[in-house]
């Protein structure tokens, strides 16, 4: 399976961060610079880490570390933070996501690994009964790095090599993420616990890591000297591992200037030495303590001339043709074509092609670049289709109307973007989609939208005129020519209109009055404006209905509406669906079925515990606590056998793929996959 770290690595030197404890002492309050565990700010002070990474990010790192140097349970129990490990590797590595997504750069969030500090961890000492001790102190940090999204792992500033294995081990345990193992070595070119850069490669060569060196400790001089002895050691090997090589020294040996460290090597100094590292074969290049933004940016302009061409690019793809938008008046309907396919979604399904799509979000900040950078990577794979989401979680970011036209313009990617009514009164929800129509933006997913408790603005009051099936009825309305008010629009739009299905339904009965108010439709003028909704018509009507009628009533209703294809909930066996098509009986229009492949039984048990509207069956759950370190592998054959089993009983006419952490990479494999085995479905309706 391709690895984008490593597809990077092999095209050149890539700029790795430098110091966070170094700017956080120089920025945070005097409360926390004494005593106070700094790795615990990105719970009380998130905002500064963020913004520490995002100036690394600008400064041209293109290797970001999470602050959790010294986030392992031997580390916290001395500020009594023991407890606190997930909470604070996760929220760290969110952050760094976070910052990434803001700047809308293709840079890499590495879950930085540092020792746990214990004592007599040496040969002597290592039973077996302490080295599985301390193997799972590191696991329980790895696995939370994991989970919060990391694409590798640096395990850095180890000073003792049967330590620096425990962490390679536990990191092997927790996962399949890439691993950069650093030692640090001090003047006399030898580790603390006595080891020489030679023996330390060799030993780290034979675990498997991705990328060995040093790091901490000494300035670039002495570590260019312990990189290039380690580099000989690999010369030594002859098992063909692909074995890279990384160096972040420190600013040089701190000096003491009233009761404070200072590190005196210059970023003119560092950018010198950054060239040297290159000539050296050194791939992963950045600093440690001492280091600041203005290091990294002076690197970055002196290595330059050693950084690849295609800059923007995480996947390993070549520079696609740019595709310019049709005049408008070419995608403007024309009265009595209605019924045509006006989009190639619409064309796709209505051919019997089984459709693909990859469900993106758009960026948190104002640069797109990340996401088109992934975008134009599924395109090479073969996907046509883009799901756009409204400010998933709701949460704020970049209009999804905005990126659905990125993709037309830049990549002739057909976007399907997710409509929300939570954040748009009715005439701004009529506003935005003649917008939509005008920029030639046609597949419409109507939903209601996620409720605002949930995003990082919960005290906003959210609109919700209408539900989905309001939405729906204003687009029917609008394919007829005519706005929710009965006023022409001069001709008929051509939306092609989709709903949303659950199919993880349960039979609990529903307290239907509070599920009334909840959509907040009693009252709402927007009823008879534009037929709402159902909620209340069937609180009246039913009142003692399950969620799976429920949610059958409501898919017939937005059905009635005028939705012509349905997109579901992720699934992971064939039981929901079979009791869905059962329950409701022949459908009509295609059904695609949505799919968030699994990494991890963390990644499992999460989706299943924490996120409404998925189940996950113990079955599924149990296989992938016995995957591994192969989850992400064995997730994504899962998905495949499900979405390819119910394809080939014509179940569904079409999958789309909800990536976790942006990897793109991994759904793009997948929809690859699927897209060489379709064949025409047997469009069974039964």
């Amino acid at each position: 399976m391709s690895e984008p770290f490593l597809d990077r690595l092999r095209q050149g030197p890539l700029l790795c961060d430098g110091a966070m404890g170094t700017v956080l002492y120089a920025r945070a309050p005097e409360s926390v610079m004494h005593g106070r565990c700094f790795d615990e700010l990105v719970l009380t002070d998130p905002g500064l880490v963020q913004r520490i990474h995002g100036e690394y990010i600008a400064a041209g790192a293109q290797v970001i570390e999470t602050n959790t140097f010294g986030a392992n349970a031997a580390k916290l129990a001395n500020y009594g933070l023991a407890d606190q490990v997930r909470t604070i590797n996760r929220r760290a590595t969110q952050l760094a996501r976070e910052a990434r997504e803001i700047a809308g750069q293709p840079v890499f969030v590495a879950g930085a690994v540092g020792p746990t500090g214990a004592p007599n961890v040496g040969p002597a000492a290592a039973d077996d009964t302490r080295l599985a001790a301390l193997r799972a102190t590191f696991r329980a940090q790895i696995e939370a790095l994991i989970e919060g999204g990391a694409d590798l792992l640096i395990l850095e500033t180890f000073s003792n090599p049967v330590e620096l294995r425990q962490a390679v081990l536990a990191a092997r345990e927790a996962g399949d993420l890439p691993i950069v193992a650093q030692m640090t070595f001090s003047e006399d070119g030898q580790s603390a616990s006595g080891a020489s850069p030679l023996e330390s490669a060799l030993a780290l060569a034979s675990l498997g890591v991705c990328a060995l060196g040093g790091n901490c400790g000494i300035g670039p001089a002495g570590t260019l000297d312990a990189v290039n002895e380690m580099a000989a050691a690999l010369r030594t090997l002859h098992d063909g591992d692909e074995i890279f090589l990384s160096a972040q020294p420190n600013a040089g040996l701190p000096v003491r200037v009233e009761n404070r460290f200072l590190y005196v090597s210059t970023p003119p100094y560092f950018a010198d030495y950054a060239r040297r590292f290159a000539d050296a074969g050194v791939r992963l290049i950045g600093g440690c303590c001492g280091t600041t933004p203005a290091h990294i940016a002076a690197m970055r302009a002196a290595l330059a001339d050693y950084l690849p061409d295609a800059q923007s690019s995480v996947w390993t793809a070549p520079s696609l043709a740019i595709s310019r938008p049709a005049d408008l008046a070419a995608v403007s309907p024309v009265a009595g074509e209605s019924e045509t396919p006006c989009t190639r979604l619409q064309a796709e399904l209505a051919a019997g092609n089984f459709a693909v799509s990859i469900e993106l979000d758009p960026p948190k900040g104002l640069n797109p670049t990340k996401i088109l950078d992934g975008a134009a990577h599924l395109k090479r794979l073969g996907v046509q289709f883009i799901n756009v989401a409204d400010s998933p979680m709701a949460r704020v970011r970049m209009s999804c109307l905005a990126l659905a036209r990125l993709l037309r313009d830049h990549l002739d990617l057909e976007p399907v973007i997710h409509f929300t009514t939570r954040d748009r009164n009715l005439m701004a929800i009529q506003s935005d989609l003649l917008g939509a129509h005008a920029l030639g933006v046609h597949n419409i997913l109507a939903l209601t939208g996620d409720p605002l408790h949930a995003g990082n603005y919960p005290n906003l009051t959210g609109v919700w005129d209408v539900d989905s099936v309001g939405l729906i009825r204003i687009l029917r309305g609008m394919n007829d020519g005519y706005d929710a008010a009965g006023a022409a629009l001069g001709m008929p739009a051509r939306f092609h209109i989709g709903a949303a299905l659950n199919l993880n339904m349960e039979d609990a009965l529903i307290d239907l009055d509070r599920e009334r108010a909840r959509r907040k439709l009693s009252g709402s003028p927007a009823d008879s404006a534009a037929g709402a909704g159902d909620a209340g018509d069937i609180a009246y009507t039913h009142p003692h209905l399950t969620e799976t009628e429920l949610e059958l009533r409501r898919l017939r209703h937005k059905l009635d509406a005028g939705a012509r294809y349905i997109m579901t909930q992720p699934i992971y066996d064939l039981e929901p669906l079979e009791r869905f098509r059962a329950a409701f009986g022949p459908v009509d229009v295609p059904i695609i079925l949505g799919m968030i492949p699994l990494h991890s039984t963390k990644h499992a048990e999460y989706l299943h515990n924490e996120v409404p509207g998925i189940t996950i069956p113990a079955e599924v759950r149990a296989r992938m606590r016995e995957a591994g370190e192969r989850g992400r592998e064995v997730g994504i054959q899962l998905a495949h056998d499900v979405i390819a089993a119910a394809r080939d009983r014509g179940l569904i006419q079409g999958c789309y793929l909800m990536p976790s952490y942006g990897r793109y990479d991994l759904v793009g494999e997948l929809a690859q996959e699927l897209l060489r085995t379709a064949r025409p479905p047997a469009r069974s309706r039964a």
